[in-house]
């Protein structure tokens, strides 16, 4: 006689593993520290001061 498997328990145990799967993708694609974000931040605004001080004239103000 064969082995009886319980069908809930595995149903259970393949969508915890999709899930985990799903988990660890948005883990890599969104996972950034708090320290990570803020440095990057910090560099944005380094750049960006630099551009304007680069800058051979004034940036124009638009007009209404």
């Amino acid at each position: 006689m064969g082995k009886l498997v319980n069908l809930n328990k595995f149903r259970k145990r393949k969508a915890r593993v999709e899930k985990e799967r799903q988990t660890e993708t948005n883990r890599r694609l969104h996972g950034r520290t708090k320290a990570e974000r803020a440095q990057d931040l910090l560099r944005k605004r380094k750049l960006e001061t630099q551009v304007d001080g680069a800058r051979l004239e004034p940036p124009k103000e638009p007009e209404e």
